[in-house]
């Protein structure tokens, strides 16, 4: 299976993907689904991550452009993609698979999909979670976009790795709706709320998105603003 591992991992590069981990299911027992047995047979979950453009987050000040529109929906469409041929690669195989759409909210509400792709990617070691709720890698900061496949395969699961926020607050400076408490975590936050007041995120968003050219419920503010996610000669991180 440690072949196995390497194979996927080169054959999910080749096709797209920028970052690429296994999480243990067992790690997201009690996350909510939908369906809520949407886990069942399903040991691993493969977090796969691509990059967006430096070029266009750097254009984000206090609103969204056009271009990172466009591009969010097109990195999205690409991470679909890979999320198929990988799970193709895993059925050819003789495994099982689920690839989850890379975007899309089912509740409106709460704003839930069928499963976190950002809690699968925090156990799967992609990164950490931020301050601002976003993963944060090491290499890309908050500047990815994230899909999901689960498997039956027992491929050998990689681990979380450790929170590097710090004493940082540029996303809680940057955001134009203040609703970055500036709440560091361990692993991840018991609740959303903890670490963001989410009325003010979305009430910033309905106002700067969701007409023109700006998809709905985008904003790239804290995204673009993390250090970690910036050239390594433009970064100023507290720890």
């Amino acid at each position: 299976m440690h072949n196995f591992k390497e194979k996927l991992l080169n054959e999910a590069k080749s096709w797209g993907a920028d970052l690429i981990g296994i999480a243990d299911t067992n790690r997201l027992a009690n996350m909510e689904t939908r369906p809520a047995s949407l886990l069942n047979g399903f040991p691993r979950a493969i977090s796969i991550a691509v990059q967006l453009a430096d070029g266009i987050m750097d254009g984000i000040t206090d609103v969204p452009t056009e271009l990172y529109s466009q591009h969010y929906q097109r990195v999205n469409a690409l991470l679909d993609n890979i999320a198929c041929r990988v799970s193709s690669f895993i059925q050819n195989n003789g495994g099982r698979a689920l690839p989850i759409p890379a975007s899309q909210i089912l509740c409106e509400e709460r704003f839930t999909s069928y499963i976190s792709h950002k809690a699968v990617a925090i156990n799967a070691g992609l990164g950490w979670q931020g301050k601002s709720l976003l993963l944060v890698t090491p290499k890309y900061g908050p500047r990815v976009r994230l899909t999901t496949i689960l498997t039956d395969l027992d491929i050998t699961a990689d681990s979380p790795i450790k929170n590097r926020c710090g004493k940082c607050t540029y996303c809680t400076d940057a955001c134009p709706a203040k609703a970055i408490k500036n709440v560091n975590t361990t692993l991840h936050y018991s609740s959303r709320n903890e670490a963001v007041d989410l009325d003010s995120c979305v009430a910033h968003l309905n106002r700067v998105s969701g007409s023109g050219h700006i998809a709905r419920y985008i904003c790239g503010v804290c995204v673009s603003t993390c250090p970690w996610g910036r050239p390594k000669k433009q970064r100023a991180i507290t720890n």
